[in-house]
């Protein structure tokens, strides 16, 4: 059974994980309405969904 040697010290820990990072939500412009909304969602302030309207917004 494979034993490590040496601890792995937090110096060396860290510095592997340091690409390991989280990314924030992607965000685009709505092509309807130019409101910034996550993509691939239906837009919050119009209600549409590329060309079809999903929500009924007055």
């Amino acid at each position: 059974m494979a034993v490590p040697k040496r601890k792995t010290s937090k110096s060396r820990k860290n510095t592997r994980r340091s690409s390991v990072k989280l990314s924030g939500p992607t965000v685009v412009t709505c092509p309807r309405c130019h409101e910034p909304k996550r993509a691939h969602t239906v837009c919050g302030e119009c209600g549409y969904y590329g060309d079809k309207e999903v929500i009924k917004k007055s």
